[in-house]
């Protein structure tokens, strides 16, 4: 009952947001220009829905409220990033209320990235855990699943007339997912096999949408030379190799040209394109948080042959303490930060 209650919550949101979301000049003060194949400026927004149930509003910089979504465009961003958890227990984040946020992102004209988690709840470095469903599978029923699920999601959205852009097989997936089979530590060719059912999985449905293999810690070459070496060696197929970094106030320049020269070694190596799929910075240091963006994306747009597509922020529109969450780049009333400067 609960996860139907926050169906309905979902769809109920973005029908009270429709007459937010018009795109004429009115409504679109600072004249911006679509970027349908330049650099993507984005965010992730996952759990935007869920704040929105929970009566939080997010407010422009006059103190006008506004539907995030399009507060976050006029700020300069093209493109959001939803994640995708399979069966989560309290209903947020699964194929339904992704629908809805990317139908929305869509009808504004921002291009959608999807990321897939392949789990019920959270995965990073620290965590892969199979979805309760899946927990009995053997290897090729984890492949079929990966398949099958990646398949319902992406057809729910070309059925919407959303097509994404770009779509993760996993999220920082640095030791593998589906653990413990598919470890990349443990069993690499277990998970190389469970990468490409994800692959595949996505170019059945969007032939032309590129595939993203996202790890952590996008500063680390060495691990990144060490995973994509491995799912190289084990046939593994990607188009984008993506990233995170979470640098703190006093050691941004250092982790900015680390990642930048990582980024460099990852096109050289592999002959593939990358992107910053995950960055933050503490929310109440936002000069700081502007300096290392600015920077950041700056050397990302100056990578040469474009071959760094973009930069998306974390839930930025986290405030007030949501979920405990610091990284955000909003304050206390709802309002973004100078942070958010740095994508105009």
């Amino acid at each position: 009952m609960k996860r139907m209650k926050n169906i309905f919550l979902t769809l109920l949101v973005t029908l009270l947001f429709l007459p937010f979301m018009s795109c004429s000049d009115d409504d679109n003060p600072a004249g911006l220009v679509e970027e349908t194949s330049t650099f993507a400026k984005g965010a992730d927004v996952s759990w935007l829905t869920q704040m929105e149930a929970s009566g939080k509003t997010f407010y422009n910089a006059a103190g006008a409220p506004m539907d995030c979504l399009k507060l976050l465009q006029s700020l300069g961003m093209n493109s959001i990033r939803l994640r995708v958890w399979v069966n989560p227990a309290d209903g947020w984040c699964n194929k339904e209320d992704v629908l809805a946020k990317a139908w929305r992102a869509s009808k504004l004209g921002m291009r959608v990235m999807i990321d897939f988690h392949y789990s019920d709840t959270w995965t990073d470095p620290s965590k892969q855990a199979k979805p309760a469903t899946w927990e009995n599978l053997s290897l090729s029923g984890l492949e079929d699943a990966v398949s099958a699920h990646t398949v319902d999601v992406l057809t729910a959205l070309k059925d919407e007339g959303v097509t994404p852009e770009w779509v993760q097989v996993g999220n920082e997936t640095g030791n593998g997912m589906l653990w413990d089979e598919g470890k990349a530590s443990v069993n690499m060719v277990n998970y190389a096999a469970l990468s490409n059912a994800g692959y595949d999985a996505v170019k059945s449905v969007f032939p032309d949408t590129k595939v993203i293999v996202h790890l952590q810690n996008g500063n680390d070459n060495a691990l990144f030379r060490w995973l994509f070496d491995g799912l190289k060696s084990n046939g593994a197929k990607w188009d984008v190799i993506g990233m995170s970094l979470y640098p703190s106030a006093d050691n941004w320049q250092t982790m900015n040209d680390d990642c930048v020269a990582n980024m460099n070694d990852m096109i050289s190596r592999y002959g593939k394109e990358v992107m910053l799929c995950e960055v933050g910075m503490a929310w109440d240091a936002p000069e700081v948080a502007e300096a290392f963006l600015t920077d950041l994306i700056t050397k990302s747009k100056a990578i040469e042959g474009d071959k760094c597509l973009g930069v998306f922020y974390w839930e930025p529109e986290a405030y007030g303490g949501w979920n405990n969450y610091a990284l955000g780049a909003f304050d206390d009333s709802g309002k973004p930060t100078v942070a958010l400067n740095a994508f105009k």
